[in-house]
């Protein structure tokens, strides 16, 4: 066979949950069948309607994997191990909590050669106590059963190592990190005012409304706590401002109910609900600031997917979301669980409107370099043929 490859390798990708795979996987292995004429299968919990979605030349294995930590966890590993047996597979990469903890066990039982794992995220860093420390075990016996990690940022990497889960030779950052970029053809600048009209007029906001967003489940790691407490404060004070909500709230979220009862009652904030992404281009368009007040993060896709149309970020500095952007360049960076400096930086930009579109512009032409879906792809593919040795 000539061109790129001498014979077609068997790839697995394996997340969790098919949001997961369909969000950040799917793109990858369609590019890697046309690219590199790599088998690729898929391996995620049952989802019918995602496995109909798929084109013909991605397979498609269901594994049930339970979410928390319980005895269905031997039934998954077992149902890996089988897989994994049968189809030997060249290279098998796994992310997302539960995935990754399974399915590299199997990976390592059953000696696939290469072991992938996409490290994206530390979930234990926003954990105490004893569950902190049983976390910090299980990601570093994935880390250990791995023979390739690819983190998702560069600080995120350097805490890793920091914390001895693996050794420096043993992992990189793909690109300038981040996972699949934002497809900025579908996030079309071209259709931002029509968008921003759009929703604005859908959600009673006026064309006039300085408009702070979030996009997310409602929960205290994604600092809604923080974001509810300094903009209700900002309200107490006299500025005119909106908040607009974009996505669930968590039953669990561990946010002070008066905090949310007041959201709720409050005629500054507007809560959407759960959203469906295809739509989030136009709920984006129609913010003027993205608030994300994070404790942990990967690396930030919703800073990014604002970033595309233009929207500047107000984040924290934390690993991962603080190095989407520049601060006070792209982006405006502050401590993360502190509500009195978010609440400077939200009044800073809502009473500096130059400013503002200044940070946006910036974000945009970064974006457009650095995270663009096709740049995205192509990073990873010389990743993916290095990592193969072809």
């Amino acid at each position: 066979m000539s061109g790129i490859m001498q014979e077609k390798r068997k790839l697995c990708f394996v997340t969790t949950v098919s949001l997961t795979m369909r969000s950040f996987v799917v793109e990858t292995a369609k590019y890697l069948h046309d690219t590199l004429q790599c088998d690729v299968t898929l391996i995620c919990s049952p989802d019918e309607e995602f496995a109909a979605s798929l084109p013909e030349y991605l397979h498609y294995i269901p594994v049930s994997m339970n979410r928390g930590m319980d005895l269905s966890a031997l039934k998954s590993i077992w149902q890996f191990i089988r897989i994994f047996r049968r189809e030997r597979f060249d290279l098998v990469q796994y992310s997302t909590p539960n995935a990754a903890c399974y399915a590299s066990i199997a990976a390592r039982i059953t000696k696939v050669p290469i072991r992938l794992y996409a490290q994206w995220g530390i979930r234990y860093t926003g954990m105490t106590g004893v569950t902190r420390k049983l976390f910090r075990l299980i990601e570093k016996m994935v880390c250990r059963n791995s023979t390739v990690i690819r983190a998702q940022s560069f600080l995120n990497m350097e805490f890793s190592i920091s914390e001895g889960l693996y050794a420096a030779d043993k992992v990189g950052v793909v690109g300038y990190g981040g996972t699949i970029g934002v497809d900025m053809q579908r996030y079309d600048m071209e259709n931002k005012g029509k968008w921003r009209k759009e929703i604005r007029e859908k959600y009673g906001l006026s064309n006039e409304d300085f408009v702070f967003g979030f996009s997310g489940r409602i929960t205290v790691d994604k600092g809604c706590r923080e974001l509810l407490s300094a903009f209700k404060s900002l309200v107490d004070k006299g500025l005119s401002a909106k908040l607009f909500i974009v996505g669930p709230v968590d039953d669990n979220c561990g946010i002070d109910k008066d905090l949310i009862s007041w959201a709720n009652r409050s005629s500054s904030v507007v809560m959407t609900g759960a959203v469906d992404n295809s739509n989030m281009c136009k709920y984006y368009s129609a913010m003027d600031v993205l608030t994300h007040p994070t404790y942990r993060e990967g690396f930030g896709m919703v800073l990014q997917e604002a970033g595309a149309l233009g929207v500047p970020s107000i984040t924290t500095k934390v690993p991962g979301a603080s190095e989407v952007f520049e601060d006070g360049v792209s982006a405006v960076l502050v401590a993360a669980k502190d509500p009195v400096e978010l609440e400077k930086a939200m009044k800073k930009l809502s009473t500096n409107p130059d400013m503002t579109v200044q940070l946006g512009t910036q974000a945009y032409e970064r974006t457009k370099t650095r995270y663009d879906r096709p740049v995205m792809l192509d990073n990873q593919q010389r990743d993916y043929k290095k990592i193969l040795g072809v």
